[in-house]
């Protein structure tokens, strides 16, 4: 296997054309403000007005400039992946600057010679200074590097529907889990897609049962008590959906998280029954299409606001509480491990914003980008809590994008009127101000981002 490397990101969307990233770089390079030595450019986008695009060096698997350099003093770092720039093998011949798509090494006219992003050795002063979160430090790679190796514990071949965030999130946890553990996978699409088996084949490699909607988190307390009588360390794991968190199993679930059942709990909520036929659950967004909040002359889909099932859960005081969705996996790899720890003492519980690109009308390549907008227009906010610590962000809130962004990606929403806009706009904010003085009030501090 290859190794993965870190890299920052742009996201031209949020870049407002401030610079100051280009002042911090400078000053960090150079030890002035003055931007032309700066590493990094923003310049107005061709293609668009009132838009920015970014001239940097991308650090290339395969760079050009270092094809084009005749004395050596450009390499390809393979365990930083960084390209360095060496200035005493350094001619001053330019074809570097030739050989680049992106703008990324120049000429520097003040210094005499050209120049380069390197990094900061991974620390990256531009990301720090960028005011909007157009600039980020993107560390997913160490996941692929640290777990890529690891063994899937699903077999291959499961039926889930193409571009299915529910089978990457499965693979992807059980992975970071490990194998000492009994699953259990409610009725749902997880059990569906043949996590557990059928025809006398079994699709996963761990115990794994399936209980019926209303009992998942009851059996797996009685399970980890009987293993804790025996004098086993076992996790116990809940692989369900919404409906089998928020509506038919919330009863177990309630009183498992009030006895302090040790488990780790994980709803992952596409926003429906989507294994039987698309209807609605009580995670359900207001204004959804569905099978039984269909579009019509009348009917504008579903009347009622999801119910907050992340909030209703650390209110019953559980050990750990977390939102997290997929396009963010350096977040989500970070809140299963406190979250396994957690469920060493008691109820873990985390809560997955996962789209369905069946059930919610979106093309199958489209599903991260859906999570990913879903977390930066707030729709989806990315926090954890503990009773200890009490609520934090670990996304920041501040300057989201529009929710009509996020809303525009599915179909299921396309039939939204403008008063329907402005309750889910409005409904994002209350959110957001409720978690926000939640925070306050458990911590007693300002906001934290991570």
């Amino acid at each position: 296997m290859g190794i993965g490397h870190n890299t920052i990101a742009f996201h031209q969307d949020k870049c407002d054309g401030c610079g100051d990233c280009m002042t911090v770089c400078a000053e960090a390079k150079s030890g002035t403000t003055d931007t032309q030595h700066s590493r990094l450019k923003i310049v107005p986008s061709v293609a668009a007005n009132d838009s920015f695009e970014l001239a940097m060096c991308r650090q290339c698997g395969d760079p050009k400039c270092v094809l084009n350099c005749p004395s050596g003093s450009l390499t390809k770092d393979h365990e930083t992946g960084v390209v360095p720039w060496d200035q005493e093998k350094c001619v001053d011949c330019l074809l570097c600057t030739v050989g680049c798509a992106y703008g990324g090494i120049t000429y520097n006219a003040a210094a005499g010679h050209v120049m380069k992003c390197d990094m900061c050795d991974g620390d990256p002063a531009c990301v720090k200074s960028c005011p909007t979160g157009a600039l980020e430090y993107n560390k997913s790679a160490e996941i692929y590097n640290n777990y890529g190796e690891l063994e899937d514990l699903f077999v291959p071949g499961l039926a889930a529907c193409q571009g299915c965030n529910s089978e990457l999130l499965i693979r992807h946890t059980m992975r970071k889990i490990g194998s000492n553990v009994v699953v259990a996978t409610p009725p749902g699409c997880i059990a569906g897609m043949g996590t557990v088996g059928f025809n006398g084949k079994t699709g996963s490699k761990i115990p794994v049962f399936h209980p019926l909607l209303t009992n998942t988190a009851s059996m797996l307390a009685g399970a980890k008590r009987y293993y804790n009588r025996i004098g086993r360390d076992v996790t116990m794991v809940a692989l369900a959906g919404d409906g089998g968190t928020v509506d038919a199993g919330f009863q177990s679930l309630s009183g498992a998280a009030e006895r302090g059942e040790q488990m780790l709990y994980i709803c992952v909520d596409n926003e429906g029954y989507m294994n039987t036929g698309m209807q609605r659950s009580g995670s359900t967004s207001f204004g959804s299409w569905t099978s039984t909040t269909p579009v019509g002359e009348t009917l504008r889909g579903k009347t009622q606001d999801a119910k907050n099932m992340p909030v209703i859960m650390m209110m019953h005081n559980c050990e750990y509480v977390a939102t997290a969705s997929l396009a963010f996996m350096d977040d989500y790899y970070e809140k299963l491990d406190k979250a396994t720890a957690a469920a060493e003492r008691g109820l873990a519980y985390l809560h997955v914003y996962s789209p369905c690109p069946t059930g919610w009308r979106i093309p199958p390549e489209s599903t991260n980008e859906v999570c990913r907008k879903a977390v930066e227009t707030n729709f989806a906010t990315l926090w954890e809590f503990t009773p200890d610590e009490g609520l934090r962000f670990t996304r920041p809130v501040d300057n989201p994008l529009p929710v009509e962004q996020y809303l525009n990606l599915s179909g299921k929403y396309r039939h939204l009127d403008d008063e329907q806009l402005t309750h889910i706009q409005n409904s994002v904010k209350r959110k957001v101000a409720f978690l926000n003085g939640f925070m306050l009030a458990t911590s007693g501090s300002e906001a934290q981002m991570q």
